[in-house]
């Protein structure tokens, strides 16, 4: 693993070490990595003493259901809160300033904002830059960040971390998981986390409204055999209709992507979620010989080679035409 330079390294641990007071943002709509990896580092200041506030940029911040069960969550407050002008700001799993949303104003305002993250599409915002692309996850970064600072790392902040991490790699299935990774996590277990208390809150568990949801995006999905070089690209919609008329909160139909990737007559899978204001946001899977990643930064979203979205307000069919040009 190629880690930031020692020089950013040793800028991040006396920024912190000089602040008593510091303000932790994640990107919108946070995933278990943003908010896992947030939520740890910032049990892990607060423990050293310090005064600590945490936040997403959404319109209406919602911790997404699956991930209710991580420790720190009342380090969160909402972005009227915020510190409109922080001394230090630390940004994680945002590959773009645009991409905190509401908290954009704070991070430009900011003395000095320390970038956690690990997308090869990062723009290089902020004054200190902790961005690895080969890292597995921002959790990776965090620990490394934690563990330079001196900092114990107890249960709680091993599971915020654990869950990042496992979230990240599908369950070490992903090609980012190393033998760095499977070490981070035997340290992390070593904290005295419960995998199997994660692996349920995460996979194994929905309301009934989603089975009705993925039935009925499965029974429009399509696959194109002729994409992405013959090597086939499978997608399906989710609407708000369909969401409506099962009550179904928009976090909720993350995991559909990870069943229609499954496919075996497709590299790459598509799925179009419309949210409450009619855009559709675009998640993409590749399993090895695509590039989704530059494709969807194309197209003005971002990600990894394997993994990777967009928000579009054209029509799907318009959308998949236009991300299938880029991917042929």
């Amino acid at each position: 693993m190629t880690l930031p330079p020692e020089a950013e390294w040793a800028r991040a641990v006396a920024l912190i070490g000089s602040h008593d007071s510091i303000a932790l943002a994640c990107h919108v709509i946070p995933d278990g990595d943003a908010l896992g990896s947030m939520l740890a580092f910032g049990q892990a200041l607060r423990r050293s003493g310090r005064h600590v506030v945490a936040s997403f940029g959404d319109h209406e911040p919602t911790v997404p259901r699956l991930l209710r069960f991580l420790p720190g969550q009342d380090l969160l407050v909402d972005s009227a809160r915020f510190p409109a002008e922080p001394d230090l700001m630390i940004t994680f799993d945002a590959a773009t300033i645009e991409r905190l949303g509401l908290l954009v104003p704070s991070a430009k305002a900011a003395k000095e904002l320390v970038v956690l993250d690990h997308h090869a599409s990062n723009t290089g915002f902020g004054t200190v830059q902790l961005v690895d692309p080969k890292a597995a996850a921002t959790a990776v970064l965090a620990e490394e960040l934690i563990q330079r600072l001196g900092l114990p790392i107890d249960r709680d902040i091993a599971t915020c971390l654990y869950t990042a991490l496992v979230t990240d790699t599908g369950s070490f299935r992903y090609s980012s998981t190393t033998p760095a990774v499977h070490a981070l996590a035997g340290r992390l277990l070593d904290a005295g986390l419960n995998p199997d208390a994660i692996a349920r809150e995460l996979w194994d568990r929905s309301p009934f409204g989603y089975l009705r949801v993925l039935g009925a995006a499965l029974s429009r999905a399509e696959l194109d055999r002729s994409a992405v070089g013959g090597s086939g690209l499978v997608w399906t919609t989710v609407t708000r209709e369909d969401r409506a008329l099962n009550a179904l909160p928009y976090d909720e139909v993350e995991g559909i992507i990870d069943v229609l990737r499954k496919v075996d007559d497709a590299e790459v899978a598509v799925v179009f979620k419309e949210d409450d204001e009619g855009t559709w946001n675009v998640s993409t899977r590749a399993k090895g010989t695509a590039d989704v990643g530059r494709a969807c930064t194309a197209l003005g979203g971002g990600g990894h080679p394997g993994a990777a979205g967009f928000s579009s307000r054209e029509t799907p069919q318009e959308t998949v035409a236009r991300l299938t040009e880029l991917l042929a």
